[in-house]
């Protein structure tokens, strides 16, 4: 296909991908009022007769005039993005997809079938611990100042915890994609858990908006495991990969293992004698000469 075939294509899968994006955008803008009390239900809301200053409680609010719309808007677009995923992303696998090798399709098939459940497990597990984040940030507020929160700095944070929780927990698989194509062994990636594991508890440190012990421990433990399940799933593969190729895990100027062991010669094999030449062919004289010699040169 021509480059602008190639680029007309692109521009039609984009279109598809923004129309989609666009229609479940739309359809969630009139459910917006129940979104944002979705988003909003992890903060400890102050009650009538409840201690209202300190950190027992906060008050959502809008701070101008624009910040209903805004954020109306922000979360609209936010459900039409994740909604409507199968169908971007199916419209760029589809642009992708004629330029892969079999077996790279089927690789791509195991990758979005584990990616997916990973990215809303982390998902889930971020918006579970978010209250108990926000108390434990709310409880550092001093006696007589009341916590007052934005919906759009909620929508923020929310959003946040969300990505990173469940872009997180896609590195364990990006290790065994790695690992699926050669580039490293899971024996390799045994040796390598102790900085993993203090790599990973710093990440959850530093990652995490709410700069809290309970949002790091929530981030990187279960990292942890699904590293080394990813490191399990890998040593597997390494000996299946074995198994099938005794070489395939030497490098590309390494020699493979030659067995150098003598065999057994067996019987001696006749040979039969060339044919005669046309020109000596049918002479019946052993001394027959052709322009002095005895053969063809």
């Amino acid at each position: 296909m021509p480059l602008a075939e190639h680029l007309r294509e692109l521009r039609n899968r984009l279109a598809k991908g923004l129309l989609a994006i666009t229609v479940v955008s739309i359809v969630a803008a009139f459910y917006s009022q129940d979104l944002m009390e979705f988003l909003a239900d992890p903060v400890p809301r102050c009650e009538p007769g409840m201690k209202v200053t300190g950190g027992h409680c906060a008050k959502v609010t809008f701070n101008d005039l624009l910040s209903p719309f805004t954020t109306t808007v922000k979360v609209s677009l936010m459900v039409g993005i994740i909604v409507s995923s199968p169908v971007w992303l199916y419209q760029l696998w589809a642009f992708v997809a004629p330029g892969l090798h079999k077996h790279e399709r089927k690789y791509t098939y195991w990758f979005v079938a584990a990616a997916v459940p990973l990215f809303f497990g982390g998902a889930w597990l971020a918006y579970t611990i978010l209250p108990v984040s926000m108390r434990v940030l709310l409880g550092i507020t001093p006696d007589g100042a009341e916590n007052l929160l934005p919906m759009d700095t909620i929508l923020d944070f929310t959003v946040r915890m969300v990505l990173i929780f469940g872009i997180s927990f896609e590195l364990p698989l990006l290790l065994v994609m790695l690992n699926m194509t050669g580039m490293v062994t899971g024996r390799r990636m045994a040796t390598w858990w102790r900085g993993v594991v203090m790599g990973v508890f710093i990440f959850g440190a530093v990652a995490t908006p709410t700069t809290d012990p309970v949002g790091m421990i929530a981030l990187a433990g279960p990292i942890v495991v699904l590293y080394f399940m990813a490191v399990g799933i890998s040593l597997l593969n390494d000996r299946r990969r074995r198994r099938n190729d005794p070489d395939a895990e030497l490098d590309d100027d390494e020699a493979s293992a030659i067995d150098l062991t003598p065999e057994a010669i067996g019987g001696i094999e006749p040979v039969a004698s060339a044919k005669a030449l046309p020109e000596q062919a049918g002479t019946g004289r052993a001394d027959h000469r052709v322009n002095g010699f005895d053969d063809v040169t």
